[in-house]
């Protein structure tokens, strides 16, 4: 069944958009200024370093070192923090070292006062942390996701208190 068309008169609305183009002189200018803005960035960037590393280590603090420094065989001691020292961690806490995840999640245990619900998994990239068992240190790092363990930090640095 067909639908009568039951308009009367047939209108169509013919606004077309206006032809709006840039001049070629400006095409031409960005065609020459973006590609010579790169290559010159690309220079100055290699030239500018944004970070200055410390190359010797007696100009940083005596009673930091980094994690390299454990590696190589010297003994961890206390009041000496090891790990990235150059990164503001946002978590922070105190404990005893113990091998062995929490429930499986991490490669160590940090035991805290209050119990076993305030124990966190400790794993970390940047320290060995075999090295710190059955001591008691401050951690920093960050805390992530976990489904088993009650806190799951990634240790950045840590710092042996006895």
């Amino acid at each position: 069944m067909d639908i009568p068309n039951l308009a009367t008169s047939q209108t169509v609305i013919n606004n077309p958009v206006p032809n709006l183009k840039v001049p070629k002189k400006i095409n031409k200018i960005y065609l020459i200024i973006i590609p010579f803005a790169i290559i010159f960035g690309f220079i100055i960037s290699r030239f500018i370093p944004t970070k200055v590393p410390v190359l010797n280590s007696d100009v940083a603090d005596t009673n930091t070192k980094q994690a390299a420094k454990i590696i190589e065989g010297e003994e961890v001691k206390v009041g000496i923090t090891y790990g990235n020292l150059s990164k503001n961690f946002g978590d922070s806490t105190m404990g005893v070292v113990k091998s062995g995840g929490v429930n499986g999640e991490g490669t160590h245990t940090l035991i805290r006062e209050g119990g076993v619900t305030q124990n966190a998994a400790l794993t970390s990239s940047v320290i060995d942390l075999d090295l710190f068992i059955d001591k008691k240190v401050e951690v920093k790092g960050e805390t992530n996701d976990s489904n088993k363990a009650g806190w799951f930090m990634d240790v950045g640095s840590i710092k042996i208190l006895e």
